[in-house]
């Protein structure tokens, strides 16, 4: 079908729109704006300037998508908001684009889901199927794997890294890195233990989901160091993929991973 633009939406001169590109009423869309083949943009909505999306994305009524960080050491230099293809972003969320002191780009990778008065701030880095339920929130910096879920009004602090197919809790304040696999939940939020309903939904072996608890056991509940821990882990279960990107997730945390529960 050809691109639907209602009359009286606002679409700037310098905005490039794909093909077959639907726009609601009263929505805007900025200068500087490139929004892929088969994009809705519904009613009221705004894209704001130096925002670039792919193809099939969904940014529904009320929602803002490459807004200017909420950072006090923001000068209004050019940065980016980079949007891959598929993403649903609901009513009423604001997704930021970055700033030079995190390299002047956010990034939002593909399938994602952000649903009602979520917020992704400034220089944050996503990657895909990502499923952000209503009122969470990221800081800035903040960097987010693929298939993790982040529940209602959850809150994720600065620099923080959350693993692949980890599960934050409803209402939890996230302060460290959550390694990929595991469940944190809390308002100062602890690990819990494996993520045992994504591990099902991802059809993990029950060889992996032993070794994931081994892991939750070695590293949280042991008195092996660390270093220790992590190399045991390697050495005896270094057969699984998932257990190697977990010890290279812990290895490399800047802020440390979260406690126990």
């Amino acid at each position: 079908m050809a691109s639907q633009i209602h009359p009286s939406a606002f679409i700037a001169p310098g905005a490039q729109l794909g093909a077959d590109v639907v726009v609601g009423p009263c929505a805007v869309i900025e200068d500087d704006v490139v929004i892929g083949d088969r994009s809705r943009i519904d009613a009221f909505a705004s894209v704001k300037r130096f925002t670039r999306m792919g193809t099939d994305n969904h940014i529904h009524s009320y929602a803002l998508v490459g807004g200017e960080p909420q950072d006090l050491k923001f000068a209004g230099e050019e940065s980016w908001l980079e949007m891959g293809n598929g993403n649903s972003v609901r009513e009423f969320a604001t997704l930021h684009r970055g700033t030079a002191g995190g390299g002047g780009l956010t990034r939002v990778g593909n399938g994602n889901l952000f649903m009602a008065y979520t917020h992704v701030a400034h220089d944050c880095q996503l990657g895909n199927e990502i499923v952000m339920s209503n009122g969470a929130t990221l800081a800035g910096h903040v960097s987010v794997d693929s298939r993790a879920i982040l529940a209602g009004l959850s809150a994720v602090h600065q620099f923080v890294r959350i693993g692949a197919y980890a599960f934050v809790g409803g209402m939890s304040g996230i302060s460290q890195d959550l390694p990929p696999f595991m469940l944190a939940v809390g308002n100062r939020a602890g690990v819990h233990g494996p993520n045992l309903v994504g591990l099902r939904r991802l059809q993990a072996s029950r060889e992996l989901i032993a070794a994931l608890k081994s892991a939750f056991r070695l590293v949280w509940h042991s008195d092996t160091p660390r270093k220790e821990a992590l190399e045991q882990l390697e050495y005896e279960y270094g057969v699984f993929p998932e257990i190697l990107s977990f010890v290279e997730f812990v290895r490399a945390s800047e802020r440390g991973i979260l406690p126990a529960d």
